[in-house]
């Protein structure tokens, strides 16, 4: 039997290698639910990094059906799955033809697109089909930057209409980027099953510390000024500056590795730092009724990358204007903040990413519709700032006051009651 059109990804130039840290990330979907589930994985070889980060990432409720990438495929991937052992081979099934294939909770292209936008439209439309209700699609292209054609086009329009994440994976020759895309909604409780995703954008340096791929860019940008410096005057000292302001750029952006409470009535804090106050307000753009709001600032010394407080659906995000007061100040709640609003099982919570007086760029990964995981990363904010969680006041509450001293991800800040 042959592969079905509808799933060939690749053009003319062939595949593309999908490598270890490429290959992760495109079953980051897969890794993060805790719950059994079904997926499907359609076009690999038996030596694909993709099947083996996939059957690395099943837990014993789980079934996987792969889909060969190339006809007649199917024996030599049945063989390779056998010789895994008895644990994969009961939880993996190897199929002819995707025609043969079952709706699945995941579904992952298992090679780049890099074909027309039309055969990559195609190629979506038919994986679609296999998808549940509220499921997601991984797939990957080459990151082409300024494409405005082909698969890269196509794939960044179908983020538009229907993208709940997207990661660029600058260490895959080549750089590749992995979309996920959700067609039907998913319900808000699903969230509460889930792990927090894997991020190519955090990269590793220990085993318990990474840098988000803000720092490493930073670094990248002050090592390549001392550089330039050291070659344009070569008697000179001044090219230590940036060569020795590089470290303390890149630990700015420290992305440490966090235990989350699994107490599913426990709220956790977004971000590091001191707590600046904790009082029950009315803000009538997240609806009505009363809010307890706990505000934490971040000084320059603290891990500014930010994580959601609890499980819940991203069901709106917006930017509201303001100043750039010190974020210690009262007068902060009118500088420009990022709000991220969440619906949950217990209600809707808010969480506020606000600028300070050095702070002026604020980072948001997570799209309306995205599923997050309670102490999952989703943005960070460069340089000193607060970070503002808002909670329902009938429905929760607060363990710490201010002057509190608290973790993004770790310290429960408040209990559902």
């Amino acid at each position: 039997m042959t592969q079905s059109p509808a799933v060939r990804t690749t053009g003319r130039s062939g595949p593309v290698r999908i490598g270890e840290r490429a290959a992760r990330t495109l079953v980051a979907e897969l890794a993060r639910i805790n719950d059994p589930k079904a997926a499907l994985l359609v076009g690999v070889t038996p030596d694909s990094a993709v099947l083996a980060a996939a059957v690395d990432a099943l837990l014993p409720g789980d079934r996987l059906t792969v889909v060969p990438a190339e006809p007649f495929g199917a024996a030599a991937l049945r063989e390779h799955v056998t010789a895994q052992g008895r644990w994969v081979a009961d939880r993996v099934t190897v199929v002819d033809s995707l025609a043969e294939a079952e709706a699945a909770g995941v579904v992952i292209a298992g090679e780049a697109f890099t074909g027309t936008a039309e055969a990559t439209r195609s190629g979506v439309e038919g994986l679609a089909k296999y998808l549940t209700d509220g499921a997601v699609l991984s797939v990957a292209t080459v990151a082409t930057p300024g494409r405005t054609e082909g698969a890269a086009a196509e794939l960044a329009r179908q983020d538009a209409l229907y993208g709940v994440g997207a990661d660029l994976v600058l260490r895959n020759s080549p750089p590749v980027r992995v979309y996920r895309l959700r067609f039907t909604p998913a319900s808000s409780a699903t969230a509460d099953s889930l792990a927090p995703a894997y991020r190519p954008s955090s990269v590793p340096v220990t085993r318990g510390m990474h840098i988000d791929s803000n720092g490493v860019a930073a670094a990248g940008i002050a090592l390549s000024l001392a550089a330039l410096a050291r070659v344009a005057r070569p008697s000179s000292k001044l090219w230590l500056l940036p060569a020795l302001a590089a470290g303390p750029v890149a630990a700015f952006f420290r992305d440490p590795e966090r235990d989350v409470p699994e107490d599913p009535s426990a709220v956790v804090a977004s971000a590091d730092g001191k707590v600046l106050s904790v009082q029950r307000l009315h803000d009538e753009r997240f609806g009505d009724g009363e809010w307890l709001r706990i505000a934490v600032f971040l000084s320059v010394l603290d891990v500014h990358v930010n994580r959601s407080p609890v499980a819940g659906k991203v069901v709106d995000y917006f930017v509201a204007d303001g100043g750039f007061v010190n974020a210690m100040k009262p007068d902060a709640e009118h500088n420009v903040a990022a709000y991220t609003v969440l619906d949950t099982a217990r209600g809707t919570v808010v969480v506020a990413q606000r600028t300070g007086l050095i702070a002026r760029r604020i980072v948001q990964r997570a799209p309306i519709g995205a599923l997050l995981a309670k102490g999952e990363r989703f943005g960070l904010i460069r340089f000193g700032s607060r970070t503002d969680v808002y909670l329902p006041a009938e429905a929760a509450d607060p363990l710490v006051g201010p002057g509190d001293k608290v973790v993004g991800g770790s310290t429960v800040i408040a209990r559902w009651r």
